[in-house]
């Protein structure tokens, strides 16, 4: 813990600005795949009584037609979030028949790239460009690696806080307080891969016929010993392509140039791809990245776009909104993926990364960083790990707790001027870096061994604990109303969408990279 941090602290106390941080708003995306009785990946199409993928504003899809994605308003309530994300769940399994929402982020039994369905968006132009980006992500990096499932939180502080508390609320002035934040995250997300790593094994399917350094755990499941997240493995969202971009985040300026040239540099492996094949649309562009969201990153800044805007163009017009963390594995331990004690350590860590000192990333810097995430996904609870700063080695675990001692300063302020419960629960991370098998990553190993399990066998059991959980709930009528007459809507708007549909997708697409 730095003096500038408690001079940040004293400033932020002495100036009022703490009555803000009642009301840091909150968003959660929730990613799970459908799977039959069985536990295979379902093929069924999205339910329309769920609405339109396309257009509701809470159920959607990610990748795949069987990978629902449940998006909560923006909260200043941690408890009113996660009971709007419960009832999603609720109504979601009054609509799905008999198939199981899987509650892992490595997936369920699949049978190669073709047992995928990739997700339709109706015939609109808007909707035939979603379905296209995700052929491109097929093509490019296969479609077993769009099955993984997670969570993404999204942070703000109000626009008051930076007002009392910086003399200054200019669109300038957040935005770099957000890239601060970033730069940190960035530097300090192992500790988050090392807490809430919680994908340590996977089903043999995953792997079949790719090359791979995984220890088999008995006859149908691959593991890491000491791993934490196999999600955030080379196995999962990484890939060789992206390994060559350099997104800048020292400020929104460089961030935003650097974002924008990885769209507009030709890939020629993608050019060998195709675009436009005789009439078959199997990507958007032959670029390095089809559109500024393929970039895979563990953190973005963000502002809330308009009808086909640009993110990078919203960022340099209106400046960050939020921040997206993306990081964040399914809790099997939680029926909806995550709980508020959860939440609460992520505000704590991310008001800490915006008010630590938070110089410049350097090319050395980023293999530093690469680096410590790699082997904390990998080696996380090994005795002997190692991380680097600044080009020298430090104990894993010392060099956790004098991150948790910052983090812990922040919390307790937190807890002064909000609901409680910050401190609290940085203190129960803090005793995972004494005690690696307090970690989830840790408890799911040992209860597959206490049960004898395959990876499958034991996903499956805990999908079907927390369907039971969810079917034994009732939604309130008004509730019920309300979601029935939002998915209605939504189809409805779609159904608007096409209808008014009245130029070809190539002028669409054209449009689009124009703006």
């Amino acid at each position: 813990m730095t003096n500038q941090l408690e001079d940040k602290l004293r400033r932020i106390e002495e100036s009022g600005a703490t009555s803000d941080l009642c009301h840091i708003r909150r968003g959660i995306e929730k990613e799970s795949l459908r799977v039959g009785p069985d536990g295979v990946l379902a093929r069924t199409p999205h339910p329309e009584s769920l609405g339109s993928a396309l257009t509701h504003d809470w159920i959607t899809t990610d990748y795949s037609e069987s990978l629902l994605e449940f998006i909560t308003p923006v909260h200043d309530n941690v408890e009113s979030m996660l009971e709007f994300l419960t009832d999603l769940h609720v109504f979601t399994y009054r609509n799905i028949g008999d198939e199981i929402l899987w509650t892992n982020s490595m997936p369920c039994i699949l049978h190669g790239d073709e047992s995928i369905p990739i997700a339709h968006y109706g015939t609109s132009n808007a909707g035939f460009m979603k379905h296209v980006y995700r052929r491109g992500l097929g093509y490019r990096y296969g479609r077993l690696m769009q099955t993984i499932a997670g969570i993404h939180y999204n942070f703000s502080l109000p626009e008051s806080f930076f007002a009392t508390w910086l003399d200054d609320d200019s669109v300038g002035a957040r935005s770099a307080q957000y890239l601060n934040l970033l730069r940190n995250f960035h530097r300090h997300c192992w500790l988050m891969l090392y807490l809430f790593g919680s994908a340590p094994a996977v089903c043999r399917t995953f792997v079949e016929g790719r090359d791979h350094t995984l220890t088999p755990f008995g006859k149908n499941s691959f593991f890491l010993p000491h791993g934490t997240t196999l999600r955030m493995s080379r196995l999962g969202y990484q890939n060789s392509a992206q390994s060559d971009i350099h997104v800048c985040t020292n400020s929104i300026e460089e961030y935003i140039d650097s974002l924008r040239g990885a769209t507009e540099k030709r890939y020629p492996p993608y050019e060998r791809i195709g675009v436009n094949v005789d009439g078959d649309w199997r990507q958007l562009n032959a670029n390095l990245l089809q559109i500024e969201n393929e970039f895979y990153t563990v953190i973005r800044p963000k502002r809330t776009i308009r009808p086909l805007e640009k993110p990078t163009t919203a960022l340099k017009e209106r400046g960050v909104e939020y921040v997206e963390v993306r990081i964040i594995d399914l809790n099997p331990f939680e029926p909806i993926g995550i709980d508020a004690a959860s939440i609460r350590f992520m505000d704590a860590f991310l008001l800490y990364c915006m008010l630590e000192p938070s110089a410049p990333i350097d090319r050395d810097e980023e293999s530093e960083i690469a680096y410590n995430r790699d082997i904390t996904v990998t080696q996380g609870r090994a005795d002997s790990t190692q991380i680097y700063l600044r080009g020298e080695a430090r104990p894993f675990r010392a060099e956790a707790h004098a991150i948790l001692d910052g983090i812990e300063r922040v919390a307790d302020m937190l807890d002064r001027y909000d609901d409680g419960g910050h401190a609290e629960t940085v203190r129960a991370e803090r005793e995972k870096v004494d005690r690696p098998e307090l970690t989830a990553s840790a408890r799911i190993i040992e209860e597959m061994r206490a049960n004898d399990d395959s990876y499958f066998e034991y996903a499956m059991r805990t999908a079907t604990r927390h369907e039971e959980y969810f079917q034994s709930r009732r939604l309130p009528q008004s509730k019920l109303d309300e979601l029935t007459a939002h998915a209605a809507s939504s189809l409805d708007e779609t159904r608007r969408m096409e209808a008014e549909t009245d130029e070809s997708f190539a002028e669409f697409l054209a449009r689009y990279f124009a703006g």
